[in-house]
């Protein structure tokens, strides 16, 4: 080997030893300036909401401004490839739904990411997920509901958040239980796919218990049923769907946080401490109880684990369903 090549090898080599505590001091000065929070939908869904919560919070904890970008558009991806493609130092961070993080490679034939590369950080929170009619909706109940979607094929329409987002698969899953036949409508978020619902511009959406109860409960939809495994203590006249006729159906969804590919794990062990903490304080608790919320948590090693098993779960419906990016 050469004089230079020697030198580069020693450099090289003294980097990689010096890393660990080089990451270690990172993380003992993180943050010290603003962090970019990349949330994959428009403003105004459950994700930024819930975002906006969090951030808040690590912002009053560190001292430092947790910064918001929605970045919304193909199901997720668009925030995706924007973090994965980030500097991974901590200061960018994605917020999401399930859909760029799991089903997507298994939607879209080509991605220019691996979701699988992503640095699992926080698990926000868990959502029930619940059947929203419009209000004049001519089906009064749930078995009223599947009777009439079963006897009317390809007759009445569904929102969704975008082609593979928990909305989209949840609806998917159920006309396979079920035998229904129903028409997709796309949106780019959750906001404008309410919009339509409370306009009556589509039929009914399976969606976050969260957005759904205040419609609600303010008489602007309907809903008729829960995707849960028992009825819910906030909604306790609701019945579940496998009351109203369909077998094993049972959706959720979550919201997570995640860094760029090689984000120092020492830097993702501090800000999922962070969040964990805030998901276990009274104040965040009771919000979340107001909001429908379930807290998340766990370690990056649990979420890892969690999002992996997840993918497989809905990548199952995807392949079944033969869903592919619209």
């Amino acid at each position: 080997m050469t004089r230079l090549g020697l030198a580069v090898a020693a450099t090289l080599a003294l980097l990689n030893a010096m890393s660990p505590a080089s990451a270690q001091d990172a993380a003992a000065d993180y943050p010290n300036r603003p962090v970019r929070v990349i949330v994959s939908v428009p403003a105004g869904g459950g994700v930024d909401s819930v975002t906006r919560i969090i951030a808040e919070k690590l912002q009053q904890k560190f001292g430092q401004p947790f910064v918001i970008e929605n970045r919304g558009g193909a199901a997720g991806n668009v925030a995706a490839e924007a973090v994965i493609m980030a500097e991974p130092d901590g200061y960018t961070l994605m917020a999401s739904q399930p859909a760029p993080i799991t089903v997507n490679p298994a939607i879209y034939k080509k991605l220019n990411f691996d979701p699988t590369r992503l640095e699992p950080v926080a698990i926000m929170s868990h959502i029930p997920n619940v059947l929203l009619v419009r209000s004049d909706f001519p089906a009064k109940t749930a078995q009223e509901f599947l009777a009439t979607v079963k006897g009317n094929p390809n007759k009445y329409n569904y929102a969704s958040q975008g082609a593979g987002t928990t909305s989209h698969l949840t609806t998917e899953l159920f006309m396979t239980l079920t035998g229904a036949k129903l028409v997709h409508v796309p949106y780019k978020g959750t906001a404008p796919a309410l919009n339509d619902l409370v306009g009556r511009h589509v039929d009914l959406m399976f969606m976050e218990l969260s957005a759904a109860n205040k419609l609600h409960s303010a008489g602007n939809a309907r809903i008729l049923a829960v995707a849960t495994d028992k009825r819910l203590d906030v909604l306790p006249e609701i019945p579940t769907m496998v009351e109203a006729g369909a077998p094993n159906f049972v959706s959720d969804t979550w919201n997570a946080i995640t860094a760029p590919p090689k984000t120092p794990l020492a830097i993702v062990a501090k800000l999922n401490a962070a969040v964990n903490e805030i998901l276990n304080s009274p104040d965040i608790k009771q919000r979340f109880v107001a909001l429908n919320l379930l807290p998340g948590g766990g370690t990056p090693a649990e979420n890892a684990k969690f999002i992996k098993t997840e993918t497989q779960r809905w990548s199952d419906v995807v392949k079944q369903a033969n869903i592919q990016a619209e």
